[in-house]
């Protein structure tokens, strides 16, 4: 009894131990929830298997990426009525979410199918009429949602400016002439490219039938959120639950990751190649 006590104490810890983990599946698994949390961290996210996709880099077409750099990320699904959401985590030492030149923002990006059937388009980003549809996260325009100013003073702290012709006096603020000085200065604005200035979302919902077709969708639905801790990112993102996605049906799925401090950007990304993606019955 002496030797017998202490073999069934470390028998129990050892047992702990192993249940203490997330459970993991072979294929990603959204299961019911009464809300689809935007918060990483909330227990929502608990009852959720994880999913470890193990990502390769992107080196198919032009420009190819060749080094790699983050191994994996981590996934758990939920999804309520008509949406489906998704929690990416990756590991990541460093905090890149400054835009501008020379600076290369940390993103993510999930990417499934138009439509399920039974010949899938190719995982780098479809074929042609075969197209795929992509939520795309970015740390950059989460820190505008976060309420960092979308200013020279926020973004180059050490900046001197002293004068914008925009703002002279003799400009009434908020008059069509002092909008039309301003936009002189604001050239990405005013032509409407959709990667710079203030946000309504940190998501972009796009399409793509193949490499080089990747285009705005016609309106973006998709929302999410991204936290950074001490062992990286975690990111939330909500989209429409895939058309034709029931318990008794199934789909393809894919992520990516873009490390900004690996100056990783556009085609130069981690990915992975088709995973499984389906929805378990509500208990």
């Amino acid at each position: 009894m002496r030797w017998l006590i202490p073999v069934l104490a470390m028998a129990a810890l050892l047992t702990g131990g192993c249940n203490s983990g997330p459970h993991r599946t072979a294929e990603v698994l959204a299961v019911a929830a009464a809300k689809l949390p935007l918060d990483p961290a909330d227990r929502a996210w608990e009852e959720a298997p994880e999913f470890a996709a193990k990502l390769l880099p992107q080196d198919l077409v032009e420009p190819r990426l060749m080094k790699a750099s983050t191994p994996e990320v981590l996934v758990r699904a939920l999804v309520s009525g008509n949406e489906i959401a998704f929690r990416m985590e990756w590991a990541d030492n460093t905090r890149n979410d400054l835009p501008g030149a020379g600076r290369f923002p940390d993103a993510c990006a999930v990417q499934i199918p138009r439509k399920i059937e039974p010949d899938l388009p190719d995982p780098q980003m479809g074929i042609e009429g075969k197209s795929v549809e992509i939520a795309y996260w970015r740390s950059d325009w989460q820190a505008t949602m976060n309420g960092r100013a979308d200013d020279i003073h926020s973004l180059f702290p050490n900046a001197s400016v002293d004068h914008y012709p925009f703002e002279a006096h003799s400009l009434a603020k908020g008059s069509g002439e002092q909008k039309e000085f301003a936009t002189r200065y604001a050239p990405a604005e005013a032509v409407g490219n959709r990667r710079v200035g203030p946000r309504a979302t940190p998501v972009e919902d796009l399409i793509a039938e193949g490499p080089g077709t990747l285009a705005p969708a016609g309106r973006t639905v998709s929302r999410g959120r991204g936290e950074f801790g001490k062992q990286g990112w975690s990111v939330v993102i909500v989209r429409p639950l895939p058309e034709g996605l029931t318990p008794k049906t199934r789909t393809a799925i894919a992520f990516a990751v873009w490390e900004g401090s690996q100056q990783e950007s556009g085609a130069r990304k981690m990915r992975t190649g088709w995973n499984t993606l389906s929805v378990r019955e509500a208990r």
